[in-house]
């Protein structure tokens, strides 16, 4: 019940205002985004590497309208590659980038702003030894996402793609994305869609996943697996071990400040096990889907405001 309002919330600058002006919100705002700058990010993912753990990147932001803004995230990501590749980091991390930051969103021409700004981003990736994914948005912007990804591997075929388990489409897309040496992350999707292009019930949702799940493990692909669910991660260890995939051909993926001990967990267990690592001043609106997502630490959140005011 919690989810559309705090999808809505999320779209508040008001609310917006209140929490990134109140230092009471530090506490819950560090559980799930590590800093706000390129350092934040660089000693959390030492520490993350130093417990046997992957990670993946996201410089936050997002519909981004003004250009100037676009070329300071491509260089945020920039400069955060060379930090990772000078700590010698990047076998172990790799950045996910959403492309409404770095310019889809701009009028007339973003399309090809953001696949010029994704493929310098690429380009620095591959240079540091390591790679991108492309991060999915909502489902207005999956066609143009995925028409930048086929453009983006006819020269970085290593590039990553996500797949939202709650779109109707998304079975399909799935088994078009399945082919050998495609990386694809799959999630449930957290975004607030409407039922004609979206499950709307959990049950709904986690059908599609595991559909998806065949799919992608009976591939030829890399299958990321993303998802906190107790119950998927069995499901899809189940399916790994019934087509034959060995521990180095897939992973699991986890948000940082999400199920920790489960993530160490896999890992120990000779999982491949990613933590997708948000830093950056813009953490307002991703810590809102997290809300959402997981509604019961809302009220540590409102009681951490009240009682400081």
């Amino acid at each position: 019940m919690l989810r559309q309002p705090l999808l809505l919330l999320a779209r508040s600058d008001q609310v917006k205002r209140l929490v990134t002006t109140m230092p009471v919100s530090a506490g819950i705002v560090r559980g799930y985004v590590p800093g706000e700058d390129t350092q934040d990010a660089v000693e959390a993912t030492a520490g993350l590497v130093d417990d046997h753990l992957r990670v993946t990147l996201d410089y936050l932001g997002e519909d981004t309208l003004d250009a100037d803004q676009a070329d300071a995230t491509v260089q945020a990501y920039l400069d955060l590659l060379s930090s990772l590749a000078a700590r010698g980091l990047t076998r172990h991390a790799e950045v996910s980038v959403k492309l409404s930051a770095i310019g889809q969103a701009l009028p007339q021409y973003g399309h090809k702003i953001a696949l010029e700004n994704a493929r310098t981003i690429c380009r620095a990736a591959r240079n540091a030894g390591t790679t991108v994914t492309i991060d999915m948005e909502d489902h207005t912007t999956t066609d143009a996402t995925l028409a930048t990804l086929r453009e983006l591997r006819k020269d970085f075929p290593e590039t990553g793609a996500v797949l939202q388990a709650y779109l109707h489409r998304t079975e399909s897309d799935c088994r078009a994305l399945s082919y050998e040496g495609s990386r694809v992350r799959l999630c449930k999707g957290a975004y607030d869609e409407p039922d004609e292009v979206a499950f709307q019930s959990r049950l709904d949702v986690d059908k599609s996943y595991v559909r998806c799940l065949k799919v992608l493990l009976s591939g030829q692909g890399y299958p990321m697996i993303a998802t906190h669910d107790p119950r998927m991660i069995r499901i899809a260890s189940s399916l790994a071990s019934r087509y034959g995939r060995e521990a180095a051909s897939y992973e699991f993926q986890m948000l940082y400040g999400i199920r920790p001990d489960e993530q160490l967990r896999l890992a120990e267990a000779g999982e491949s096990m990613r933590v997708y690592v948000p830093y950056g001043t813009e953490w307002y609106g991703y810590l809102m889907r997290r809300l959402a997502e997981r509604p019961q630490n809302l009220t540590f959140f409102l009681r951490s405001l009240i009682s400081k005011q």
